[in-house]
């Protein structure tokens, strides 16, 4: 590892890169009126997220490259056995349900305002082209550039610089949850955080911690895109049903299970 790196440097090169990630989102409502018809609003949120997460990653990137980094070393890029990702979805799954369930009891103490509605508008699916670009912006490219940064680079390079996982997978999933400036959502988000930082750390690779997140945004996509209809069979008085509930804990518990076996034969 080059010395030269610090984690001042460290944190300060992820910070760069979600600024720049803003700075570009925000371009699409520079040029609006210009291009696009005012009330055209939707169009905009949409290119602007979708610049936004596909220029996060390009700082780091012209960093990395710059000093001559291994880009699979510094961002976790290695495969994992099959038997590791049938593990990780099914833990997936289950952590995905019982997160659910944490983002409906927070909201009874700390209700969404309605701005929150435009949000879940500007995500419905109306078409077959917006359904495509809503999953792989949301589902793909979100997840991916974020684990890259933040479970790939800076929980890496804080897990080697302070010898501590623990305090690194914290300290990431703190930052990782402040970015996303959301105080509704921040203690699932930071929840979240923590799982990801854990699989990231326990398989070595990033590709389970994108596995979840994906799971996890495409099922945010769909739950806002088939509500009223699913909630029959999904939700019992505004929360997840029950059965669900315990189905969820069921399959953390094998999924976990069978994580840890795998890990353990590989070792």
């Amino acid at each position: 590892m080059n010395q030269t790196l610090t984690v001042k440097t460290a944190f300060g090169i992820v910070l760069v890169s979600v600024l720049i990630a803003i700075l570009v989102g925000s371009f699409p409502f520079f040029f609006s009126s210009t291009f696009l018809p005012e009330e055209n609003t939707r169009t905009l949120s949409l290119l602007s997220i979708f610049l936004g997460q596909g220029f996060m990653i390009i700082p780091l990137l012209v960093f990395l490259y710059f000093r001559k980094e291994s880009f699979a070393n510094r961002f976790r890029l290695q495969s994992v056995p099959t038997t590791v990702l049938s593990a990780t979805i099914l833990l997936s799954v289950g952590i995905i349900v019982i997160s659910d369930e944490i983002d409906r009891l927070t909201n009874l103490i700390l209700p969404q305002p309605d701005s929150f509605d435009q949000l879940e508008n500007m995500l419905r699916f109306d078409s077959i082209w917006s359904a495509v670009f809503l999953l792989f912006t949301i589902s793909i490219l979100a997840p991916l550039t974020e684990e890259l940064i933040f479970r790939g680079f800076l929980q890496k390079f804080l897990e080697e610089s302070w010898k501590d996982v623990t305090k690194a997978i914290l300290i990431t999933s703190i930052f990782f949850a402040f970015i996303h400036m959301n105080p509704y959502w921040i203690i699932q988000i930071y929840f979240m955080g923590v799982l990801l930082g854990y699989l990231a750390w326990r398989t070595g690779s990033i590709i389970p911690s994108f596995i979840l997140h994906g799971l996890n945004n495409s099922f945010a996509l769909l739950l806002n895109n088939t509500t009223p209809s699913i909630e029959k069979i999904y939700s019992w008085n505004g929360h997840v049903s029950p059965l669900l509930l315990a189905a969820a804990v069921g399959l953390i518990i094998i999924g976990f299970k069978r994580l840890h076996t795998h890990l353990e034969i590989l070792s």
